[in-house]
């Protein structure tokens, strides 16, 4: 990956929490259960830009389970520049996961480059993942303090939509960088957010950048 310095001008690293989606025009997370289809080349880039600013990736763990994750290692040229930058060479991966239902071969546990955390309400024990991570018994709003006092202070989420939803409930997405993709899913795919109903929360234009058919859209969360 070449590091476009004018996207990264677009995108820089900023304090909070920072959501990152792809959805159709009709607002599906998913077409035939993946993110995928949905994606570009334009899509791809902003993805890979953000992992390699962020110091923590939020995912949950269904995402991880059906989109097959990877090891964060980042290539060589984003390495370089976060440590060139400061930062760490690669961000922390935290998985949310309510029952702990997860493989500790999975290779985004078992051949991370940083030892993951995971966040749960039930009390591991001696569960065999705590071989391959970290676990921390805590909410959502507790999980991101703890990241935030540890120095993580600029947070990524890539879903999926039940974590983006329980996050947006619990008031704590700053920003979200969105792709809106030139396609009509049609009814029964997976909607960008899913769970409890929550109060709205008004967000405000950053900027919107059309790239190959589709639109990169960016907001942050208007002052109270």
């Amino acid at each position: 990956m070449t590091i476009d310095e004018e996207l990264l001008r677009r995108y820089p690293r900023t304090e909070g929490l920072r959501v990152n989606f792809v959805t159709s025009l009709d607002g599906a997370a998913a077409v035939d259960g993946l993110s995928t289809g949905l994606s570009s080349a334009a899509d791809k880039q902003v993805f890979r830009l953000l992992r390699m600013t962020c110091d923590a990736l939020l995912v949950g763990a269904g995402t991880l389970r059906d989109e097959d994750y990877r090891p964060l290692t980042l290539d060589p040229e984003r390495r370089a520049w976060r440590l060139a930058s400061g930062l760490s060479a690669y961000p922390r991966l935290v998985i949310f996961t309510h029952a702990l239902a997860l493989d500790p071969e999975h290779r985004a546990l078992r051949d991370a480059p940083v030892r993951p955390l995971i966040v749960t309400p039930a009390e591991p024990g001696d569960h065999p993942l705590t071989e391959v991570a970290d676990v921390l018994v805590a909410d959502l709003a507790e999980a991101v303090a703890r990241l935030h006092a540890e120095g993580l202070t600029h947070l990524l989420c890539e879903g999926g939509p039940t974590l983006l939803g329980a996050l947006a409930g619990a008031d704590l997405v700053d920003e979200l960088c969105l792709t809106l993709s030139p396609v009509l899913a049609g009814p029964g795919a997976t909607r960008m957010t899913d769970g409890r109903p929550h109060p709205p929360r008004t967000m405000s234009l950053i900027h919107a950048i059309p790239a190959d058919q589709a639109l990169l859209l960016r907001y942050r969360r208007a002052h109270d």
